[in-house]
């Protein structure tokens, strides 16, 4: 299977609405991915997530519509091959 990276640019009301925390346990609970997510200073959320491209694609199926309180209205994606230098998934602080 094909291995992949994603990273995603989400804009709308993400911040300070547990997006990072949900997008944490969703990967987890997809299974097999790793990465990061992270507030940027414009207040959209950054993620970053590599595995196989189904599962990173189910992943950014949800990162459409986010958890519950959050309001998504845009999300950019590139897609590149994968580099495999993560070992997990986590909150990204810089």
């Amino acid at each position: 299977m094909e291995t992949v990276r994603a990273k995603a640019l989400v804009t709308g009301m993400v911040q300070g609405v547990f997006y990072r925390a949900s997008t944490i346990e969703t990967a987890y609970s997809i299974g097999g991915l790793t990465g990061w997510v992270r507030n940027t200073h414009d207040g959209r959320v950054e993620v970053v997530c590599e595995g196989f491209r189904s599962k990173v694609t189910r992943l950014v199926e949800w990162l459409h519509k986010g958890p519950p309180s959050a309001r998504v209205t845009n999300v950019d994606i590139a897609w590149e091959p994968a580099t495999n230098e993560f070992s997990d998934f986590r909150v990204k602080y810089d």
